[in-house]
């Protein structure tokens, strides 16, 4: 069976071509190279954009790209993630913020690839998608980490990544509740016992 080389699969790829070149601009320290990280992050961020509303303009969409979209968009966000707590600039993300957003993210496949092998589709609820959101735009403010125009990218970055952390967790725990909530069979109906005669 041949891939589909649809638009959006294409913008998808071009999405996950985004990760390596992301991490190798972070192992270097300056302004230049943080503001093409963030750039680089920009664009991923664009195309993810892009693929999902031509996908649903044209009805372009494919089983590939259902799978490998929301995978990009992981290991776009969690590469990134892991830089910024590694890189060796100062300030940088904690670690154990990082743990519970990559945590999280782990989590949430696993319980949706079992969630498939049932056959049932748990979508994503708007919480999910705000938390995303959330986790770009921080990310866009820690990567360009320096100080412009008197704003303070790092601090504002840290700011909402708090935020995006607290609608991360809890929009696991609600993934997790509807989750175990559509595995669990429903009980048997007690068949009703017949008058006497």
């Amino acid at each position: 069976m041949g891939v589909a080389f649809t638009t959006p699969n294409i913008l998808t790829l071009f999405r996950i071509g985004m990760a390596p070149i992301l991490m190798c601009l972070l192992m270097y320290v300056g302004p230049l190279p943080s503001a093409i990280a963030a750039g680089v992050f920009f664009l991923a961020s664009i195309s993810d954009y892009l693929d999902g509303a031509i996908a649903r303009s044209y009805n372009s969409g494919t089983t590939l790209g259902k799978f490998m979209d929301p995978l990009a968009d992981k290991l776009v966000v969690t590469a990134a993630l892991i830089m910024l707590a590694g890189i060796p600039r100062l300030p940088r993300v904690p670690a154990w913020m990082v743990v519970v957003l990559v945590t999280r993210e782990i989590l949430v496949t696993g319980l949706r690839a079992i969630a498939a092998a049932e056959g049932k589709i748990i979508p994503a609820e708007e919480l999910g998608k705000y938390k995303l959101a959330l986790q770009s735009i921080a990310i866009h403010g820690l990567l360009i980490h320096y100080t412009y125009l008197h704003i303070d990218f790092f601090a504002g970055g840290m700011f909402v990544l708090w935020i995006a952390m607290a609608a991360s967790v809890w929009s696991g725990a609600d993934y997790f509740v509807r989750t175990v909530r559509a595995l669990t069979p429903a009980p048997a109906a007690t068949p009703a016992r017949r008058a006497a005669v």
